[in-house]
């Protein structure tokens, strides 16, 4: 199988569900949220808080688009989705899935987000952010796993039958 690009807003389990996928599939796992925090030896936000949400944005597409991986689990950062070559780069090696939840879940998930790395404008609201990210998660999605009523259990074997149809699809 390809690579595997999870997307969906902070809080959705991309992280969570990214590493138990990996196990379940037999591939490798990367977080790009990590990856950043490794290669520039910040946290994410302090990058977001020095870079502002425009450079962030670069410096996370540059990280992207620097990735050469086969058979890899991708947890992908929230803000990735509105980043047309990072998605180009990473769609052209394997399946997109996101990981949707309702704009309720997300805010009840979400208790940290002043230091948590959200590239977030100032002034700008958590519904905000989801409203203007929704579209982007729906357009580069080639699955969509609705995670709201889902224990991540469940969510894992969604994802793995939903990739394994794909897979038949060709």
């Amino acid at each position: 199988m390809t690579n595997v690009i999870l997307i969906g807003m902070p809080g959705c389990g991309k992280s969570t569900l990214g590493v138990l996928l990996a196990k379940a599939l037999m591939m490798d796992f990367i977080d790009t949220d990590l990856l950043m925090q490794k290669q520039y030896g910040k946290p994410l936000q302090q990058l977001v808080d020095e870079l502002g949400t425009a450079g962030f944005s670069d410096a996370e597409e540059r990280c992207i688009l620097g990735m050469d991986v086969q058979n890899t689990v991708i947890a992908t950062g929230g803000s990735v989705a509105l980043e047309e070559q990072a998605m180009q780069h990473l769609s052209q090696t394997g399946k997109v899935a996101f990981i949707r939840l309702s704009y309720a879940t997300v805010q009840k998930r979400l208790n940290n987000i002043s230091t948590r790395g959200i590239a977030m404008e100032k002034g700008q609201t958590l519904k905000d952010l989801y409203d203007l990210r929704q579209p982007y998660y729906e357009r580069w999605a080639e699955i969509v796993l609705d995670a709201d009523e889902q224990h991540v259990e469940e969510s894992v074997q969604a994802l793995v039958e939903a990739l394994r149809t794909k897979e038949e699809e060709k």
